[in-house]
Order: C-alpha cells, then structure tokens, then sequence
C-alpha cells in the first residue's frame, strides 16, 4: 500500500480529534460519559493506530526514496513578512512519529487497566490522547514558530497529567514546579527564536540554518551574539530535558500516574527538547563555545543523575533520575557532533525505559493492594522484594529492560551507549572519563532497583510500620475532577473503596533517618526510629499478583524492540561500508547537517565496548555483593560499628553518597534558598514600594486636591462684590509690582 506524503498530515490529527470528542462529551455530560467511557478509550487507541499505521506506510517509503517534503500554506501574508504554516517530511520526522504513536499505544492499552477504577478516566484519556497529538505536531513543524506552539502545548498536556490528581497537594506542588521551571527553558528559547529571526530574516528551519551558518562563517554576526542566540535556543532543551540545573521539576513529575510517567519519560516531553537540538543540529554545528557547552553540560546531567539515583527508595523517583542520566548521554553526543549515536540513544533509551515505567507500574498496582494507597509505601522498593515469584511476567520483561539500560549485549541500550562512550573519548578523555564513569554508576543503580524489588523474599508482610494504616479501605474516592468524595456519595454512586487504586496520597509521617549505607529503609535493630521493623508471620497475609492482560501485554511487546531495536545501528555485515539500517534512514538529514558518522561493524563495536561493558558487570557485581541478598533486611549492614575505626574513611564516603541521593544532591535546597526565596524578597520590596512609594504618590496627590479644595471652597461664598474685590486685586497687584521703584 502506497500514500501520499500528504497523508501526513493525519499523523497529529488523528490522535488531536479524539480527546476534543472524548473532552466534550466528559464535561458536558459527566454522567452519560460513565456508561460509554471504554467506548471512548477505544476510539483513542483507535485514533492513535491509524496514525501509527500512517506512520509506517509513509516510513516504508521513505526508506527507498529518502525525500525530503515540504507543504507549506501562507497563514500571514505581508510585504516585508511572511509565515507558512505546514508539515516537513523527512526521516527524522518519521523516526519520531514512529516511537511516539508506538509507545502511546501501548501506553492508552496499558492504562485501560491502570485506571479502571478511576473516576477520571474518560478525562485521562483526553488528556494523553491530547498529549500524543502534541509530540507529532512539534515534529512535524517546519519553522521555529509551529515547533514553539506544539512546544507550549507539550508542556501544557505534562503540566495537565502530571496534576492528574490535583486533590493530593504533592501532585498540585509537582505540576506547578514543571510548569514554572520549562517556563523559565521555554523563554529563553522565544528570545533564541527572536534573535535567529534578527539574523537571519527567517524561521523556516532548514532556510535559517544554512542562512545562520553562512553568516556566521563569513563574519557578518558577531561571534558573541552568534553563541548567545544558540545557547538561548539550548535554554529550551535544557528545561525540557531536565538538564542541570533546570532538571529539578522530573523527579517529581512521577506524581502522577504510571502510564503518564512513561510516556513523559519515553516519547513525548522529554525526547522533544533532544529532537529540537537535532533539528538545529547544523545552525549549533558552526559554533565551537556552544558545542563545548552542550557537550559538558550533557556529561555533567549524566553523571548527576546516576549519583542521585544510587540510594533512592522510591521505584519511580530511580527510574526518573536514569531518565535524567541517559537525556544527558544524548545531549553530550550531540554536543561532540556524535548526532547520528544521540538519535540512536533517543531510539534505544525510549523503548527500554518504558518497559521499565509500565512495569513498575504492575508492581505498584500489585503492592497497593497489600501495603495500601500510599505511595510512600506502595512505591517503596524496600518494602518489596521477591516479586519474580508472583509476577514472572513483570519481572522477565523488567529484567530485559534493566539489561539494556546496564549496556549488556545485545540489548538495545548497548550498541547506542557504548557509541556515545567511544565518541566523548576520541572528543575529550576527561569527557569520556565522566561517561564511563557513568556507565558503571547506571548498571549498578538499575539492578539495585531490580534487585530490590523481584529478588530475595516478599518482605511487606513481615514489616510492620507503626503509626501507619496499611488498609486499602482507609483512602476516599477522588472524583472525575479531583475532589474527594465522601463516604455518602460513594454509598450512592454504589462505588466501594476497596475496588479504588492510587486515589489519595496519605500523607505518611515517615522519618528520613537512616542507619546504613545505600539502604535507607532498613533500621538497626533495637532503633527507636519511627516505623521500625517487626517482622513477624501470617499465613493469611495477601501477597502480590500478576497483572492481567491489558497491563502484562504491553510490557511483552515493548521487550521485543528492547531486545532488537539497538540491531538497526550496527553494520551486520562485517564490511567497511556503511550500511547499518539507521544510516540508511538518516542520510538525507545527515547530508544537510554536515555529519560524516559511520556506523562500525559488527567486531568492531564489541571489540571497543570492552571497557564499557567491563565497567558496566563491575557495577552489576557490586550492586549484586550489596543487595543480592536482602532475605532478611534488619540483619543488612554494610558497615558494621565494630570495623568504625578501621573504615571510618569509607563509612563516612558511604553515608555521604547516601545523603547525597537521598537530598537530591541539595540542589532543591540552594534553589528554596537563592532562587524561591530571592523570589520572595524581591516580591516583598516589590509590594513596599508599590505600597509606600506608588500608592504613596497617588494618595498624596489626592490628599493635595482634597485639602486645595476645601481651602477654595472657604472663600465661595457666592459674593459679587467679593469676586471684583479679588479681580481688581489680581490685576492692579501686577501692575503696581512692575513700576519701578523712585530713585
């Protein structure tokens, strides 16, 4: 079956009908949605397959042609401006529209499960069909200003999901903290967007880019401006790819539900501030400060995120921080030019990682119903363990995912990583140093979390936690909008608390104290912490379980591309010559950016990613030596106080990597200080001179008039006689001042 390159532009408007329908239908009539609402999450998932099906038709042609396209209407027609409105068709586009309408399949598949029981559910669906609309929209934008409606709009349907829950203050705080910090991104990148048009007259982006390059090469910009606009143009990245310092707002972001968390981590949010870099790639090619800073700037996010994920307890919050780790793999590759090895890693990560969120998301699922709703419970991979056994179908696929995240061969994540590796040591060896580094942190954080939380035994049932009600009955009902519902309202509706999933956030009291190195759940024995461990025995006691279909198949499907899609990058034929798949897709755009990159073949690849993948079975065995085997976590300490005095020099390291992951790295709390606070500073000497200087001025000119006219008014009193009195005085008085005096 052949279509037109036109049909393209079905791909974000399949997917944007189908929330405006599902949207209308669930505000204007919120009880008929009830009844007919997996009716609409099927026509959502029906919307996003056709542009799926689209995407692969249109794919497969350009696999042979390998064309670049352009529609272009006027939408702003002036004698000295004019703005095309469109859709750009080359192979990247279509790369992109790929993973986004195959991963947000999965995802609306995943979800129907996931969210069931929630009342919101035809609202959620409008929402991340929405969200899958967006993504297709930026990619296929051919100016910068359609790139920056659809960016707004990303942002918009994240700051939507992630509040999904907005009754939960932790939700409300997590979406507003996202929207501010991409604000602060996405202005930078309209004054980077400002400043190219001042240059170059233009925002069609292949037009800009060579227009920009050939400026820049024969002297007509000034260097310093050159740099400036293109670093304004990688605020917006920086903030939509949580880079340092601008990442603060992902981790939290895992507030809302899982399926959403996946999708932002995978397809959408995240890879669009990486597409944009790789759009502009040839317009930030020519300039050698800024490429030096993206590519530092990448290694740096890299290697903070792995440290900050090295003692997390929250299964989601790790998963956010290797998310934040491997975004600054592919910033950094595209910093050193490695553009083809940072596409390869968008494609890889993508698909591995949302296998690893939609599992997690199993696991929660299945814990909530043995520890509660809270997700300080119900998240917390300390109260798991030994899940392989009541969900083997979650653990085999996580399993994979975790794999291909550790660069084992031959998943997918390998053959994209050890590439970027390679390229950051032929760029820079204190570069490749920190990316290498990097890789043995991310093996050993991922099989921590997989450790964790399948192997060793089931330990929920043998801790008790005091002062914190485990029952799943002590949660209200949320609303389709967010509000609480109460007890009454739910006897009406004929809706049971028992049957709701992740509803309310209980606000649990927990301690951060912790008494041993990289396991901050697990008190000494006799502490007098709050929540100590009791351990203790019921046969009666529920135990996790498997998912059911719609929530296990998308996980298997999602493991086939983890497992094979890192193949497409690699020259199977063991010949000089490039003909690796993805070289192949990408020439075109490879040509117009000025990218020589080939692909080695096959020995090649695993004689070079010996060290890579050396590092990478160290931090396995290591994190296996620590966490292999928590059957019995009160008895876990890595450092006992008897050996104090011999390791005080590694007791004290330990205790400040934990403190350093559990605090974030205290960068959240020089934000509150220098930057929220400053804020607030600056707001109340704002309100002091409006008050006391602004307000003062105009209450003075009031009170002046006020006290004039009352004065005026004394001597109104109606008098003839009175007013040619003060007319004679006003006109003789003048006169007699200006005679001069007699000698």
């Amino acid at each position: 079956m052949e279509l037109s390159n036109k049909y393209a532009c079905f791909i974000p408007l399949c997917p944007l009908v189908a929330p405006r329908l599902t949207g209308s239908i669930a505000f204007f009539f919120p009880k008929a949605t009830k009844g007919f609402r997996r009716l609409c999450a099927a026509f959502n998932i029906f919307s996003l397959t056709t542009a799926m099906f689209i995407s692969s038709v249109l794919f497969r042609q350009q696999f042979v042609s390998h064309s670049i396209q352009q529609y272009l209407w006027a939408r702003i027609l002036r004698s000295d401006f004019c703005l095309n409105v469109g859709f750009l068709i080359d192979p990247l586009t279509l790369i992109m529209s790929i993973l986004v309408t195959t991963v947000g399949i999965s995802v609306m598949v995943y979800s129907d499960s996931y969210m069931c029981h929630d009342q919101g559910y035809a609202r959620f669906y409008a929402y991340l069909s929405l969200f899958t609309a967006s993504m297709p929209g930026s990619v296929f934008s051919p100016n910068l200003i359609q790139i920056y409606i659809f960016w707004e709009l990303v942002g918009m349907c994240s700051y939507l999901l992630i509040g999904f829950w907005f009754a939960r203050s932790s939700a409300a705080n997590a979406c507003q903290k996202a929207s501010v910090t991409n604000r602060i991104g996405d202005f930078g990148l309209l004054l980077g967007i400002s400043g190219v048009y001042w240059v170059t007259g233009t925002f069609e982006i292949f037009e800009l880019c060579d227009r920009f390059a050939e400026l820049t090469n024969d002297g007509v910009v000034n260097p310093i401006f050159a740099n400036t606009i293109a670093l304004l143009l990688f605020l917006g990245p920086v903030a939509k790819s949580a880079q340092f310092p601008l990442h603060v707002w992902l981790p939290d972001a895992t507030e809302g539900p899982t399926p959403i968390s996946a999708l932002i981590h995978a397809a959408t949010m995240v890879a669009a501030g990486i597409f944009l870099i790789a759009r502009i790639f040839s317009l930030i090619s020519v300039l050698p400060p800024t490429t030096y800073t993206i590519s530092w700037v990448g290694g740096i996010t890299a290697l903070l995120g792995a440290t900050l994920a090295l003692a997390q307890k929250d299964l989601k919050r790790g998963l956010a921080y290797s998310t934040m780790s491997q975004l600054g793999y592919m910033v950094s590759a595209s910093g050193i030019g490695a553009y083809r090895s940072a596409l390869f890693h968008l494609i890889t990560h993508a698909y591995s990682k949302a296998l690893l969120f939609l599992g997690s998301g199993s696991v929660i699922h299945s814990m909530e119903k043995v520890v509660g709703y809270s997700p300080t419970r119900s998240q917390n991979m300390f109260l798991m363990g030994g899940l392989r056994n009541y969900m083997p179908i979650t653990g085999t696929t996580f399993l994979s995912g975790t794999l291909s995240l550790c660069g084992i061969p031959p998943l997918a994540c390998f053959w994209s990583k050890d590439e970027i590796i390679a390229g950051s040591w032929l760029c820079s060896p204190p570069l490749g140093l920190l990316a290498s580094t990097t890789a043995g942190l991310t093996a050993f954080y991922t099989f921590r979390i997989y450790l964790l939380t399948f192997e060793g035994d089931f330990r929920a049932n043998r801790i008790k936690n005091n002062g914190c009600s485990t029952s799943p009955l002590s949660t209200n009902l949320i609303g389709s909008w967010g509000g609480a519902q109460s007890e009454s309202t739910n006897k009406q509706t004929g809706t049971s608390n028992s049957s709701v999933s992740r509803q309310q956030y209980m606000e649990g009291n927990e301690t951060r104290k912790t008494k041993s190195f990289l396991a901050p759940n697990f008190p000494e024995e006799n502490s007098d912490y709050e929540g100590a461990i009791e351990v203790h025995s019921d046969p009666n006691l529920i135990h996790p379980q498997e998912s059911d279909l719609a929530m296990a198949l998308p996980p298997t499907a999602l493991a086939i591309p983890t497992v094979l899609i890192g193949l497409i990058g690699v020259d199977l034929t063991q010949k000089e010559t490039d003909l690796d798949l993805l070289s192949e897709w990408l020439t075109p755009l490879t040509y117009l950016s000025g990218a020589n990159e080939k692909a080695g073949n096959l020995t090649e690849v695993l004689t070079n990613s010996t060290g890579s993948l050396s590092l990478s079975l160290v931090g396995i065995v290591i994190s296996f030596h620590i966490y292999g085997k928590t059957d019995k976590p009160v008895e876990i300490k890595i450092f006992d106080k008897s050996e104090l005095t011999n390791r005080n020099f590694l007791t004290t390291f330990g205790r400040f990597v934990r403190d350093w992951s559990a605090n974030r790295g205290y960068i959240d709390y020089y934000h509150n200080i220098y930057i929220v606070q400053g804020l607030i500073s600056t707001s109340k000497l704002v309100l002091l001179l409006d008050q006391y200087v602004i307000d003062g001025f105009v209450n003075g000119t009031g009170i002046l008039n006020l006290l004039g006219g009352e004065s005026i008014r004394y001597g109104e009193n109606g008098r003839i006689s009175y007013y040619l009195f003060g007319l004679l005085s006003g006109i003789i008085l003048p006169l007699l001042l200006a005679i001069p005096p007699l000698p």
